[in-house]
């Protein structure tokens, strides 16, 4: 019982003390840029409780959500494809390299041509850049099934789906979920960029239009819900693998 309290407990300090070391510093400040963190808090809870939760924080998560359940589902079924088949792989692997280093950021501008200023264009410059991160793990995770299981699943001789949905995909997935992490802060961060140049909600236009009105503590309150954010979808990912892979761990231990 004392470890799990430990285990829960010791995340938290350091945080905890960065925050108060933050508050107590900044206590006094007179800085337009950096205001106390007592403000800051106070607009915080005027703003993100419940009142622009609809108009920003929805439509930012409903960016990240979708882009990145479409680059799960595409990195995955495209990966398993080509781990398993190596002439295919090989030759589409330098057209996949190119991609991968392209930054989708670098695409923004053709995206808002080619589709507008609007939720589709967003959720499409998080495909692009989230995709690359599962699929090239799900490939690396294909190819590395161990070859027991192989030998097994031949003596076997089981037909090719379940080759596939009962051995390849379970080996494979400790490795895709470190991709769909990968992943993950990818489409935050490409969420944020592109609210910045094509959206008129979000958070990240939210935190542009304070600081172009020199609304500061408006604007970091807006970036600490970002991050906020981005640390609770890691932490509901984090669960969601660890009951998924509750196996690996059993096998391993």
């Amino acid at each position: 019982m004392t470890q799990r309290i430990t285990r829960f407990l010791l995340p938290a300090i350091v945080p905890a003390l960065l925050v108060a070391l933050w508050w107590m510093a900044s206590a006094g400040s007179t800085s337009i840029f950096f205001p106390p963190l007592a403000k800051i808090w106070q607009r915080f809870h005027e703003l993100w409780i419940f009142d622009l939760v609809g108009e920003h924080v929805v439509s930012s998560l409903n960016s990240v959500l979708i882009g990145l359940g479409i680059s799960i589902v595409l990195g995955v079924g495209l990966g398993i494809v080509l781990g398993l088949n190596d002439a295919i792989a090989t030759a589409v692997g330098p057209l996949l390299q190119f991609m991968r280093y392209l930054p989708a950021v670098a695409m923004l501008p053709l995206a808002i041509q080619l589709m507008g200023i609007g939720p589709d264009m967003r959720v499409l410059i998080v495909v692009l850049g989230a995709l690359w991160p599962v699929l090239l793990n799900t490939i690396d995770g294909v190819r590395g099934v161990h070859p027991a299981l192989v030998d097994v699943a031949k003596s076997n001789r089981l037909r090719p789906i379940d080759w596939v949905f009962r051995v390849v995909v379970p080996s494979a997935s400790p490795q895709i979920f470190a991709g769909i992490r990968a992943s993950l802060a990818v489409s935050v961060i490409l969420m944020f960029a592109s609210e910045l140049m094509g959206a008129s909600q979000g958070i990240g236009y939210f935190i542009l239009e304070t600081q172009r009105q020199f609304s500061l503590p408006e604007m970091w309150s807006g970036m600490i819900l970002l991050g906020v954010i981005g640390y609770l979808l890691n932490v509901i990912l984090l669960l969601v693998e660890r009951f998924a892979l509750v196996w690996h761990r059993e096998s391993r231990s």
